[in-house]
């Protein structure tokens, strides 16, 4: 009892308060007070119980304390108190104040303790005839009995009336700032124990689908009521933490935890837990917390799998519960709002009517449950700003017309929030956890049905075990497509310069004013290196003016002038060892202006004009020691150098948002597949999940090897069958790049192989009978069964990731592999594909994912005549990143390819020529302007008609008339005798007759004519001139 300290201040403005409520309803005529001259309140024995009545409600109200074997009589004079003297002691301080206090001390002697008792009577009588007493008191003990025994002489003389309800209006109902505050934090403590903890539990029971009794599950959430790192860490739904006054030392149990399930629900306050297993249907949650005497109550109803029924039937209690939260303001009348609750599921659903709650709440504070403020169609209370209620609404034992198993044949649902009335709308202290159907639904079912299995076509006996459409066209590799469609050609000419000048245009727009970079290269800022802020961290060897390696600050320190100097390495070009009889010399070179001679020791400096040291050399007996420094510094400058590379490589690298779990039902699964890139460590397949707002990729090996991927940082999701490919894909393209494990990506992909590895072709295992044809055949049909199979899975889960990432814009794209062609994007020849929005390879790695919005053209290099191959470069509308080329493309593709680039809106040129695309890209971004000004892209299309022009006039020089050509071979008669020569073995190849000098020769022609004649290639060499001219 040392420790109590009672709030004199407090007890006295309270005491009044009461007092002169008391008084102003005996002026306006006795309503509340039912004309009571004095109130009694008995206090017994003390008892082990969580529920307060009003007498123990009325001790704490204005002590803060309950005093047991005690007696509290109140008139209109003063407060007469009968206990015990250690009790009386902390009672003797709260005297002198507005109201008089009387403290009576009882003894051992049982003549003076009765003599007490009858000045208490006394009292009684002298205030009036009519005693104001609590008719539900429950008080006992041997206090109690002698009280009753002296009471009961004048309990004739005496009428009693009922003053519960004055209690409540006058004293507890209405709450300070005190109150309420205790209230809110008991508040919160029941929502940290009800979600996340009680959520996080339940789930994890039934995900691993664990047999785990009721009372078991409310004894784990027991013991967190005593765990004060609980408190200290748990995390509200709010994202908030716990109120740093809060003293988790105050809290205790008013009721529960109970939960309920498997059909067996009582929804009444004094329920109890029972050894029940878990059921996974309708599950009940309820439980109070008491903190610094104010309790706080919630309830909550979570669904697993529920039918329809059953989320219809919850829909309706919310609306109930969301009508009976709107209708609770400052003077309202309860039975008001209860006939409006009670209406709306008379108008929604009347078969609830009667499995609907006799109330929808009550009155709480330092009572659990105030039974005069009950929220009920018989009471007349008017509601004031400042009272606490507990708000129930629920429907009880409702028949499940789909039940899943014997235990689901009956259910019932409720839900109960703490709220203080205010003028206008209520304030929901247990609002936080939430009660909405989607976070209390729970979904372990998988979602998809199994599909029927289909059924096996009938064998026709007179097909062979090889089917007559199994067999292709044979294909030759020198079978190449040479008709082309002159008219289609011809449209897509004219799309192509539609393109190209609304591109001219664009570009015009875009750079309207002139823009440039310092002739295109980017512009290099002075970097400054600091290795010691103080002299004193300097390392202590420098005291013995050596030269010193500081590995730690990338810095060689040497000794000038007697002084130690440092010199950051990235200001150090490097260092050598040099002998000389019997010296051997360090010569340190140092980066200064005008010596370098790359471009990438070319680098600025602050004041190229000041005076620069441009090396240093050292002298010494000791040759391996200089050798080791030198060898050290250039150890040192290529980890410096290492350490630039890696930053600048990770300066893109994004750190994501955290990923938001689902907790609420199991999330969409796809299990036993392959992530690339590989995590460190064993391949092995894991599973991806879908989240709130992204994905995670779990590695079976470790909880810690997981790939968490935003649906926010999803740029683009494609979905690759498993047709002609070894593997099904689903790739994901990142706007920003993320780290896994210690390297950096940007496409993150999901795979199966589609093989089938239980088939060993070699015999060793579940080969068996698998010899003839026909089983072949039936092992090509299994085959192909089962890549449709996976086809479907993995298209089915990029649609639910799609669906998910719908308000990321996320959506699948498909390659499509009847427009794609072989190239070279690395240093292998792949499979590229178009899709919708990109142009992709995504089998083999490093993957290729070229956004098309971003290409500004494509350029086609090495087309001419004669060469099997030619390459693709895209420019992107970014210019200061580099084109990207496609390299040895087979001609056979050209025109597919050149029809793709125009169907997606792609201006593009060709040439017969390799460019230099680094001077080009240099000169576009040097002034970009002025390169739209002088006609843009226009050059590339203009080499092209170049060439055109110069074939012309080569064919044209073969088309003269018949006077040119003989004035031509008189021109060459006279210039030369071999010319002459010439043209007439010339002419003699093409005539019938030509005679020749030797016999020999002459006899040899004729012949070879003769034979050429006969086999009919003569009219062969005839075409020949003829179709060189027309080419």
């Amino acid at each position: 009892m040392a420790e109590i300290k009672i709030d004199k201040n407090l007890f006295q403005e309270r005491l009044s308060h009461f007092v002169a409520a008391w008084k102003a309803d005996k002026r306006s005529g006795d309503a509340l007070f039912n004309g009571a001259t004095s109130i009694l309140v008995l206090m017994g024995k003390t008892e082990e119980t969580a529920q307060f009545q009003k007498n123990n409600a009325i001790h704490f109200w204005l002590l803060g304390y309950e005093f047991p074997a005690t007696l509290f009589l109140l008139t209109l004079d003063g407060l007469y108190i009968v206990t015990t003297a250690k009790k009386a002691k902390h009672l003797e301080p709260l005297k002198g104040g507005k109201i008089p206090l009387h403290v009576l001390v009882r003894g051992k002697d049982a003549e003076a303790n009765e003599k007490l008792f009858v000045d208490i009577t006394a009292h009684i009588k002298a205030a009036g005839k009519k005693v104001g007493i609590l008719p539900k008191d429950t008080s006992s003990g041997p206090f109690i009995d002698e009280w009753k025994k002296v009471y009961s002489d004048i309990s004739k003389d005496v009428e009693e009336v009922d003053i519960s309800t004055a209690l409540s209006s006058a004293a507890l109902a209405v709450k300070d700032e005190n109150e309420l505050r205790a209230m809110r934090n008991a508040s919160k403590a029941c929502i940290a124990l009800m979600n996340p903890y009680f959520v996080e539990e339940m789930s994890n029971v039934l995900d691993e689908e664990k047999k785990v009794k009721h009372s078991a599950l409310a004894n784990k959430v027991d013991s967190k009521l005593d765990d004060s790192k609980f408190w200290t860490s748990v995390e509200l739904p709010s994202k908030q933490k716990m109120p740093s006054d809060f003293d988790a030392a105050q809290l205790d149990w008013t009721h529960g935890p109970i939960i309920q399930s498997g059909g067996k629900f009582d929804l009444k306050m004094n329920a109890q837990v029972d050894d029940e297993l878990l059921h996974p249907g309708v599950i009940i949650a309820s439980m109070g917390l008491r903190y610094k005497s104010y309790c706080s109550l919630i309830a909550r109803t979570y669904l697993v799998d529920p039918n329809k029924s059953q989320e219809s039937n919850y829909k309706l209690l919310l609306q109930v519960h969301n009508l009976v939260m709107k209708e609770i303001r400052d003077g309202a009348n309860v039975k008001d709002i209860y006939s409006k609750a009670l209406q709306l599921v008379r108008t929604k659903k009347p078969e609830l009517e009667k499995h609907f709650l006799k109330n929808v709440g009550a009155g709480i504070g330092i009572e659990t449950r105030d039974t005069t403020l009950i929220l009920n169609a018989k009471s007349n209370r008017i509601l004031k700003d400042g009272m606490t209620l507990c708000v129930t609404t629920g429907f009880n034992d409702i028949e499940n017309p789909n039940p899943q198993d014997k235990k689901s044949k009956v259910y019932s649902m409720v839900l109960s929030d703490t709220v203080r009335v205010s003028p206008s709308e209520p304030i929901v202290f247990t609002g936080d956890a939430p009660s909405d159907l989607d976070a209390t639904s729970f979904f372990f079912k998988d979602d998809e049905e199994p599909e029927p299995t289909p059924k096996k076509a009938k064998k026709d006996s007179t097909v062979g075990a090889v089917a007559t459409k199994n067999i292709t066209k044979t294909k030759l590799r020198a079978e190449r497509s040479t008709n082309v469609d002159e008219g289609a050609e011809a449209r897509r000419r004219e799309h192509q310069k539609e393109l190209a000048a609304k591109k001219q245009e664009e570009g015009l727009a875009r750079f309207a004013e002139a823009t440039g970079d310092q002739n295109g290269a980017a512009v290099k800022k002075f970097k400054r290196f600091e290795s010691y802020k103080r002299d004193n961290q300097f390392p202590p060897r420098v005291r013995d003016l050596a030269i010193v390696m500081d590995q730690k600050n990338s810095t060689v320190v040497l000794p000038i002038m007697g002084r130690p100097v440092p010199f950051h390495i990235q200001t150090i070009k490097n260092a050598s060892k040099s002998d000389e009889g019997e010296f051997s010399f360090l010569r340190i070179n140092f980066l200064s202006p005008g010596q370098g001679v790359g471009r990438k020791d070319d680098q600025p400096f602050e004041d190229a004009s000041a005076h620069f040291v441009r090396s240093l050399t050292f002298r010494s007996h000791d040759g391996d020691r200089l050798q080791d420094i030198a060898n050290q510094i250039g150890n040192m400058k290529k980890d410096a150098v290492k350490r630039e590379q890696e930053k600048k490589e990770m300066e893109d690298v994004v750190e994501q948002d955290k990923l938001i779990e689902i907790r609420n039902r199991r999330p969409a699964v796809m299990d036993n597949v392959f992530i690339r890139p590989a995590m460190d460590g064993k391949r092995v397949p894991g599973k991806v999940e879908i989240h709130q707002n992204g994905l995670r990729y779990q590695s079976p090996l470790n909880t810690q090897h997981r790939v968490d991927i935003l649906f926010s940082n999803v740029k683009h999701l494609f979905f690759q069958p498993c047709q002609h490919e070894l593997i099904v894909i689903i790739h994901v393209h990142l706007k920003d790049p993320i780290l896994i494990g210690k390297k950096k990506a940007k496409d993150v992909q999901f795979y199966r192989e589609a093989t089938d590895i239980q088939f060993d072709e070699t015999g060793n295992r579940k080969r068996k009978y698998r010899y003839g044809d026909e089983e072949e055949f039936e092992a090509e049909q299994e085959e192909r069964r089962r890549r449709a199979d996976l086809d479907r899975q993995f298209k089915a889960f990029a649609e639910k990731i799609a669906e998910a990432g719908k308000n990321e814009n996320v959506d699948v794209d498909v390659p499509f592999r009847e427009l794609g062609f072989n190239g070279v994007p690395f240093r292998s020849s792949v499979f590229c594909q178009p899709s919708t929005d990109c142009l992709v390879q995504l089998t083999e790695p490093p993957f290729m994912v070229i956004t098309l919005e971003d290409i500004e053209i494509a350029h086609l290099e090495r087309v001419q005549f004669g060469l099997k191959n030619f390459d693709m470069v895209f420019v992107f509308k970014d210019f200061h990143r580099p084109p990207y080329h496609i390299n040895t493309i087979p001609v056979e593709s050209l025109e597919n390819v050149k029809e793709w680039l125009d169907s997606v809106n792609i201006p593009f040129s060709e040439g017969p020529l390799n460019l230099n695309w680094p001077t080009i890209m240099k000169t576009v971004t040097a002034d970009t302007h002025q390169f739209f000004v002088d006609g843009g892209w226009s050059f590339l299309q203009t080499e092209t008609d170049d060439e055109d022009a110069e074939e012309e006039s080569e064919e044209s020089a073969f088309e003269m008339s018949d006077s040119e050509l003989a004035a031509s071979d008189e021109s060459s008669d006279e210039d030369s005798e071999f010319d002459s020569n010439a043209s007439a073995d010339a002419s003699e190849d093409g005539s019938d007759d030509g005679e020749s000098e030797g016999e020999d020769w002459d006899e040899l022609e004729k012949k070879a004519k003769r034979k050429d004649r006969e086999s009919g290639m003569q009219s062969e060499d005839d075409e020949k001139p003829k179709k060189k001219r027309k080419h």
